[in-house]
């Protein structure tokens, strides 16, 4: 696949996120095992003291570990577990996650991401973090306890 068509393909999945509508996400670049994924910093985006909620940080870097680790497994995956740090509040008008994978086994990736705050011409790091990604499917002792029960 091309990565055009890469691109599109990834835009799509994301268009099917009613969360990720909500918020107005957008998939800015999409490769294997690399994704940069982008939100617009509205009010209703913001915390009392006017930088991004938390939440909404947490979003983008839990998505773009996700879209990263799952790209490079090339299977259809769910996140396992991410943490996450705060580096500083992210005021600005656009938030911007920057995920890849840097470890990649059949069963699972572990990537990295950063969120940076773009605004008044520059990019600001407002978060680091790390997640595990993993292939979402049927383990062999579900499978198993399955035929045994008659399921299969």
């Amino acid at each position: 696949m091309d990565a055009a068509a890469f691109l599109a393909m990834g835009r799509e999945v994301l268009s099917r996120q009613p969360f990720s509508r909500l918020l107005g996400a957008e998939l800015v670049s999409f490769e294997p095992g690399h994704c940069e994924l982008a939100v617009g910093l509205s009010d209703d985006l913001k915390q009392q003291d006017g930088f991004a909620h938390g939440g909404v940080v947490s979003y983008l870097a839990d998505n773009a570990l996700t879209y990263a680790g799952g790209s490079a497994m090339g299977v259809a995956v769910v996140t396992s577990e991410y943490k996450i740090n705060y580096v500083r509040p992210a005021v600005g008008e656009r938030l911007v996650a920057r995920a890849r994978a840097s470890h990649v086994s059949r069963s699972q990736a572990v990537c990295q991401c950063e969120v940076y705050a773009i605004g008044a011409g520059s990019e600001k790091l407002c978060a680091i973090a790390q997640g595990t990604i993993v292939r979402i499917g049927e383990s062999k002792r579900s499978a198993s306890a399955a035929r045994k029960e008659g399921g299969e």
